[in-house]
């Protein structure tokens, strides 16, 4: 009998780990998540199908119908629970009133009134769906429609275009908490990848590397974006990790500062200073430059692996009366880059001790590793 552990399986077993560690890794999720819900969606409809038609339940189309419309774009894992529990609502109010449209035209008959009704719920729908409950409205609005058609279903049609449309409900809901991505990694992803960013452009200022103006353009809105996204992040990241929002937005703050600062300082006079500027600007701030970049790199590497130890690199010490004798002996060209280098680092240390004090909740990796090692 061969052995079991031959190369092949051997092979075999470790294309398999690797697949696991991939399709289980937070970063692999946040790279590739439009893949994953691609997938998603699709064996959620392929379910949908097995279902209703494959065991010839009438009107079955309708069940992945509202499926594709109620598993929606992609949820992070914060906000599951609020779209679950407003797809339901909108889901069940809307077949409600589409069998109450039914039995109304049934008894009395008026086709001008049941499409007068339909206009008239229609136009409810649509106000709330303009305001903070918009998803109830526009699901009720679109599964009143499924259900009484125009008014002129059948009883029994409206009772099994019901029944599929709470089918596709289900399904969909069931898949929604597969594979979620946790909106938290995005915007740990997300604020590290801007840190480094940040930390490459004062370096490259000191340096004297030559940067063009279109390249800067484009590398400041690249981060922007991104500063943007982490925004609207915020609210879903605050319920994953039960943070009040008002931290997470005294970190958007920061971060903003930072890049304001940093913009300010790269469309300076250091832009455009010649090498022997540059060495006499770095012969007095030099340190302090390296210094800032370091906590933003040691920063990013802690987001981006959770593991709190590599913020561990000493901070940019704020500005004290002492660096006036620093600021007098620069040219008065300098003395204003000078400065707002010191208000950039006390910004970046603010911002590291702020993510140091909140790593207990956004660090989940270390949550998942304390849960297995019980």
């Amino acid at each position: 009998m061969a052995a079991a552990d031959t190369p092949t399986v051997i092979s075999r077993r470790a294309a398999l780990s690797r697949m696991v560690r991939a399709v289980t890794s937070p970063y692999y999720r946040y790279r590739h998540a439009k893949v994953l819900h691609s997938l998603r969606v699709g064996l959620a409809m392929l379910v949908s199908i097995l279902a209703t038609t494959g065991i010839d339940i009438p009107h079955g189309i309708w069940s992945s119908v509202t499926l594709l419309v109620v598993i929606g774009g992609l949820q992070h894992h914060g906000n599951i629970r609020k779209k679950a529990a407003e797809r339901a609502a909108g889901t069940l109010l809307g077949a409600s009133i589409g069998l109450l449209l039914i039995v109304q035209q049934h008894f009395i008959g008026s086709l001008p009134l049941t499409y007068g009704l339909m206009a008239i719920i229609a136009s409810i729908c649509a106000w709330f769906a303009i305001g903070s409950s918009g998803y109830i409205g526009l699901l009720t609005a679109i599964t009143m429609c499924i259900v009484a058609g125009h008014g002129d279903n059948l009883i029994d049609v409206g009772l099994w275009r019901t029944l599929n449309v709470l089918i596709g409900i289900v399904i969909a809901l069931a898949f929604s908490f597969a594979f979620p991505l946790h909106a938290t990694y995005s915007w740990r992803y997300g604020l590290a990848a801007n840190l480094r960013e940040c930390a490459g452009i004062y370096a490259r200022l000191l340096d004297g590397e030559t940067i063009t103006e279109e390249e800067q353009i484009k590398r400041f809105l690249r981060i922007n974006k991104r500063l943007v996204q982490l925004r609207s992040l915020m609210p879903s990241v605050a319920k994953e990790i039960d943070v009040p929002q008002s931290r997470l937005e005294e970190i958007q703050r920061l971060h903003r500062s930072v890049l304001s600062s940093l913009e300010l300082l790269a469309t300076g006079p250091l832009m455009n200073a010649d090498a022997a500027a540059r060495t006499a600007y770095a012969a007095h701030c030099g340190a302090e430059v390296r210094a800032v970049r370091a906590i933003l790199l040691s920063t990013a590497r802690g987001l981006r692996f959770g593991r709190p130890s590599r913020f561990g690199i000493p901070a940019a010490a704020p500005p004290a009366k002492g660096h006036g004798d620093v600021a007098t002996a620069l040219l008065p060209d300098w003395q204003g880059p000078y400065w707002l280098g010191q208000r950039l680092a006390e910004q970046v240390d603010r911002l590291r001790a702020l993510l140091l004090e909140t790593e207990p909740n956004w660090n989940i990796e270390r949550h998942e590793r304390a849960t297995r090692g019980r």
